[in-house]
């Protein structure tokens, strides 16, 4: 089997809810990155044999296959197609993964993987709540099969998120510290420039807007929960946002035949999955799955990127690791930083591999919660 190799890695600032990105077309966002991807690799776009974007709730400006149109409006061409790919909150990893695929399996030697979601214009769960009108209230409890399987049980990533906290006794206090310190990770970022290599700007918006300056832990402590008696509130939850990012996935031939310099070869993909109405428990059997299937142990891992749905996963999965805090999303995480869904995959991967490069770094593992119960882990070996 072949390597696949990454040798770029872009992405957009993230932009808050009614911030300086909430205008801009998701095909324009997407495209941005791309745009900016050809000028920074000596490579001809038209040897890119698919553009695999993660997007989710496709409806109106993210509807009609949204990789395609993305590459179109960034004026590349016309004879390389595109696909979009919905993993829920995992779904531009999971580009990733069907990218290095390509690539390992001799299909293709060039590849774009990423995504893209403007959650200003297309609000989170959409495309869950459009079926109303259909007399569909969600996806699933219309279903029998679903009913015998898992009951009426409301499928809510919140209700999830709660019962986390409790089964790994995470109080909200130690959530709130590690929702603090996730802001204030981030705010150091910005402030010392280490994203400047990874970032393109867009609209004038040249850092991310999420990180919350004013943000204490008084603050904190006096928000109310977003379900009555739960521990989750509005802090420990990642940000609606908007944002894209992609990756340039090539073969070793490639990277001889064009005189490419790789950042990072991929090391590992897998994907694994629990108990759906859990929901957001995955990454733990997904790790483990991805280390037994590696020959890895975790004492081998520089530095992980877990997606901070909600300030209780990554938590859990420390405890249940016992990995080292400091080495968990050093430079903060959604909830500082937003979660565009379906560009998130690809953001997380996208500053995994800088940091990497700027502290020498050699593995970095990624992992995330998806809807359905679901995690991708990729693994990364820094090339340097």
């Amino acid at each position: 089997m072949r390597d696949a190799y990454i040798v770029s890695a872009l992405r957009t600032p993230v932009g808050r809810k009614k911030g300086s990105l909430a205008d801009i077309h998701s095909a324009d966002l997407g495209g941005s990155v791309l745009k900016a991807t050809f000028k920074n690799i000596s490579i001809d776009p038209g040897l890119v044999e698919d553009v695999i974007y993660g997007c989710v709730d496709t409806v109106g400006p993210q509807a009609g296959d949204i990789a395609r149109t993305c590459w179109l409006v960034a004026g590349l061409p016309e004879h390389v197609p595109g696909t979009t790919v919905d993993r829920q909150c995992g779904s531009s990893q999971q580009a990733v993964h069907f990218a290095t695929q390509a690539v390992m399996s001799g299909t293709s030697d060039v590849v774009i993987a990423g995504g893209v979601q403007n959650m200003n214009m297309v609000p989170i769960s959409f495309a869950m709540t459009a079926g109303q009108q259909l007399g569909f209230d969600t996806p699933f409890n219309t279903s029998p099969g679903w009913n015998k399987r898992y009951g009426d049980v409301e499928v809510s990533q919140f209700n999830s998120a709660h019962m986390i906290a409790e089964k790994w006794n995470i109080s909200r206090e130690e959530m709130e510290l590690f929702a603090f310190n996730s802001h204030q990770k981030a705010i150091s970022a910005i402030e010392s420039g280490i994203f400047k290599n990874e970032i393109i700007p867009v609209n004038g918006l040249l850092d991310d807007e999420t990180p919350r300056r004013d943000t204490s832990l008084e603050r904190m402590s006096t928000l109310e929960p977003l379900i009555e008696d739960h521990s989750i509130t509005a802090a420990l939850s990642s940000q609606n946002a908007d944002g894209a990012a992609c990756l340039l996935i090539v073969s070793e031939e490639i990277l001889k035949e064009h005189n490419l310099e790789p950042l990072v070869k991929v090391s590992h993909i897998s994907v694994r999955a629990d108990d759906p109405i859990w929901m957001l428990t995955a990454p733990i059997p997904a790790t483990k799955y991805a280390l037994k299937k590696s020959g890895m142990d975790l004492s081998d891992i520089d530095i992980v990127e877990i997606n901070e749905a909600f300030a209780s996963i990554p938590l859990a999965w420390q405890k249940e690791f016992d990995y080292p805090s400091e080495k968990i999303n050093v430079h903060g995480g959604a909830i500082a930083l937003g979660h565009p869904l379906g560009a998130t995959g690809a953001r997380l991967m996208t500053t995994l591999i800088h940091e990497m490069k700027r502290s020498n770094l050699k593995y970095g593992l990624q992992t995330m919660c998806e809807g359905g119960g679901q995690a991708n882990v990729t693994i990364l070996e820094n090339c340097q």
